[in-house]
């Protein structure tokens, strides 16, 4: 019998989405549990003697690649324009993260768009394509010209 409510379809779904979240919230733990233990066995060595360059000894990694070439640009643009009062760096950020559907709770994936971010706003305000200035508590803010 079909159901013109999809209730059943929208409770598989929800339930579905909850299994994907509590299995991202296990690998990042496990991501930080392999981490704590990377920075464990640098200790060591560095106990034991050993002085040689441990990042060069890692393999290379494959570059993740975000935004591409002048997207995060016009990302910052495009929130400065919806915005009617100055904002930080880190309010931009959460904005662009929520716009593309992510976390903006995540605070390394924040901390790291907020640097990112940041530099673009530098280079925009370089080229005279954004107003800087600091709030009360002297926070850099932006604003379009």
């Amino acid at each position: 019998m079909a159901t013109t409510t999809y209730e059943h379809t929208i409770s598989g779904l929800l339930h579905k989405r909850v299994e994907h979240f509590h299995e991202a919230e296990r690998i990042r733990d496990r991501l930080a549990e392999i981490k704590n233990n990377i920075g464990a066995l640098d200790r060591v060595l560095g106990t034991l003697g050993y002085e040689g360059d441990l990042d060069a000894a890692m393999p290379r990694q494959k570059r993740n690649v975000i935004f591409g070439r002048g997207e995060l640009t016009r990302a910052i643009q495009d929130q400065l324009r919806l915005t009617t009062t100055p904002v930080t760096s880190r309010q931009i950020a959460q904005e662009i993260i929520t716009v593309n559907g992510q976390d903006a709770r995540d605070r390394k994936c924040v901390s790291d768009l907020v640097k990112r971010v940041s530099k673009a706003l530098r280079a925009l305000h370089v080229d005279d394509r954004v107003r800087k200035g600091t709030d009360q508590n002297g926070n850099v803010i932006w604003s379009r010209k």
